[in-house]
């Protein structure tokens, strides 16, 4: 059985993640849950505790209002001027971006490489160009006591809930990757405003005699159509897989929405190729979603487009996973008991 860590999806892995790319992350809950002991609840403010957050490193930050107030701006439409959806900032909002811009004045260590408002949070990305005397924590106190300062003066209260979350951008490509969705978040913000029912987790789904969570379009449930993507994984030659992933292409093609957890090589490469094609999919998924799970990359669009459903049998759990062969069996059979549907 491979040794795939839960916590990726299955999803996200043959789509868009691979096993090095969260090399960090699986490090970072190794350190904290297996070391450490914590509580294993979700949170994005925990600080990686063997990384010096003086040292020369890139993050991504992001900061939410107290109480997600959507104080920040407001998402428009795509004009003449904008020909994608955008965030108006609001008097605060523009306070907020010069108190971020200022942020180098007082340590020029720091460059800013990215910023974008969304109504109730933001995100930036900033790069520590060599060592710091300070924390990053210091830095980023400082700057939202500047924030907190404007917006006692316009809202009469505190701007920003307290703590952050970074990320720590090390694999390749990931600084292009986070930049592309920083500066796409009002894009993605609006398509979730207008497709609603597409990005509503749905914990009380029942499917036979099982109830299970979903995301996406839950129309494809009862498409007529439907078929279990199911490839031996004896089947390693890159010809006999070709061939698979013809012979499922080929249905997708003609109209069937292609429905499979996607853990064998095969399979894989079979739901690779139908996502890539556009063609609807039905994904099981080992892990649950937690409440504030959304779709990223490529599901975020096939989401909205109508042509994706996620469905995950079992609770969210925070921590990694090694999926067990009767789990496997047991998304095997929910797979086929879909495609009879």
């Amino acid at each position: 059985m491979p040794e795939f860590l839960a916590r990726v999806s299955f999803f996200s892995y043959f789509c868009d993640m691979d096993y090095k790319r969260n090399k960090h992350r699986r490090e970072w809950w190794q350190e904290h849950h297996e070391e450490k002991g914590l509580e294993r609840h979700p949170s994005m403010k925990r600080r990686k505790p063997s990384h010096d957050y003086s040292s020369r490193c890139i993050y991504m930050i992001t900061l939410n209002t107290v109480g997600r107030r959507p104080v920040l701006g407001t998402l428009r439409a795509g004009d003449d001027s904008h020909p994608e959806p955008w965030l108006e900032p609001s008097a605060l909002g523009v306070k907020v971006l010069s108190c971020w811009q200022r942020i180098a004045e007082f340590y020029p260590e720091v460059k800013l490489l990215a910023v974008q408002l969304m109504p109730e949070h933001m995100h930036g990305v900033l790069f520590v160009t060599r060592p710091m005397s300070k924390h990053l924590g210091t830095v980023l106190n400082g700057f939202k006591a500047g924030c907190n300062k404007h917006s006692r003066e316009i809202t009469g209260g505190v701007l920003w809930e307290s703590g952050y979350n970074d990320m720590i951008l090390k694999g390749e490509g990931q600084l292009e990757r986070m930049k592309h969705y920083v500066h796409d978040n009002p894009r993605r913000g609006w398509i979730k405003r207008h497709n609603r029912d597409f990005f509503t987790i749905k914990n009380d789904v029942t499917i036979g005699d099982r109830q299970v969570a979903t995301v996406g379009n839950q129309f494809l449930l009862e498409h007529p159509w439907k078929i279990a993507v199911r490839c031996s994984r004896s089947i390693k030659s890159d010809e006999a897989i070709a061939q698979e992933v013809e012979r499922f292409m080929a249905m997708a093609a003609d109209g069937a929405v292609l429905v499979s957890p996607s853990i064998s090589p095969a399979e894989k490469k079979v739901m690779r190729a139908a996502f890539d094609a556009g063609y609807p999919l039905i994904v099981l998924l080992e892990n649950g979603f937690s409440p504030l799970w959304k779709p990223g990359g490529g599901q975020f669009d096939a989401c909205a487009d109508g042509r994706l459903l996620l469905v995950a049998p079992w609770p969210h759990h925070n921590e990694y996973k090694k999926i067990t062969r009767g789990q496997c069996q047991q998304l095997n059979d929910l797979a086929r008991e879909i495609a009879s549907l």
